[in-house]
């Protein structure tokens, strides 16, 4: 294996593995000895590579920008395609147009060879029944989710009726033919799945309720597998 190829090897699996890493299982993993391992850490940070280590305990790799790009398989390439242009035409306006953007800034760090397989793709995606346009208020729920910031809406059920509740909003989730939100209701003090559509007079309030979407997040999907009560 060429040294270009083993230190590509070695960025990937610092990515890839939880932090901290150690020397032994990234020897492993790019199946190098320990030395030349510390050699090739070594290199990388000359390179302008930011990795932490200590002894006993591992590495950690601090993002750069003047890191190498991520190098891709075809294979890898043909899921980010795919991907990107199922959430183009899923998602808002915003989100149609990041998911662009996105594609373009990858293809750009690409080598010539892999931008020519990122376009010109064996695999397309088309749906002929188009999920209905999103709903003008998801780019506020999204930003509601990130900023972990309660929202207040009128929603409507299944029999019709109208309430006013105080949500926390804690993930979207895009289902065949409708948006979902998971979310905590503050009315009901327990979680509920909003259908989007359903939602009008969205709007942000002050309210914060960091950090704890993502405990709250995580106690929803385990409720959701332990199913209803018996």
């Amino acid at each position: 294996m060429s040294r270009s190829d083993r230190l590509f090897r070695l960025l990937d699996a610092l990515r890839r593995l939880p932090a901290p890493v150690t020397a032994a299982r990234l020897a492993e993993e790019t199946e190098v000895s320990a030395r030349t391992l510390y050699r090739d850490i070594a290199a990388l940070r000359a390179g302008g590579a930011l990795i932490d280590g200590a002894a006993g305990v591992g590495y950690t790799l601090t993002e750069d920008p003047a890191l190498p790009p991520q190098m891709f398989t075809r294979l890898e390439v043909e899921a980010l395609v795919l991907g990107l242009a199922e959430v183009r035409m899923a998602g808002d306006p915003a989100l149609a147009r990041a998911a662009e953007l996105a594609q373009a800034k990858i293809i750009a760090t690409l080598p010539e060879r892999v931008q020519r397989q990122a376009l010109h793709a064996v695999q397309q995606t088309y749906r002929f029944e188009r999920r209905a346009a999103a709903p003008p208020h998801l780019s506020l729920i999204r930003e509601a989710c990130w900023e972990e910031r309660a929202l207040d809406i009128r929603y409507t059920d299944r029999e019709g009726g109208v309430s006013a509740r105080r949500i926390l909003p804690l993930s979207v989730v895009f289902l065949d033919r409708s948006l979902m939100l998971l979310a905590w209701c503050c009315l009901r003090q327990d979680f509920r799945r909003f259908h989007i559509g359903m939602m009008a007079g969205v709007a942000a309030t002050e309210e914060s309720f960091r950090p704890r979407r993502v405990p709250l997040l995580r106690a929803f999907e385990a409720q959701m597998r332990r199913g209803p009560a018996a």
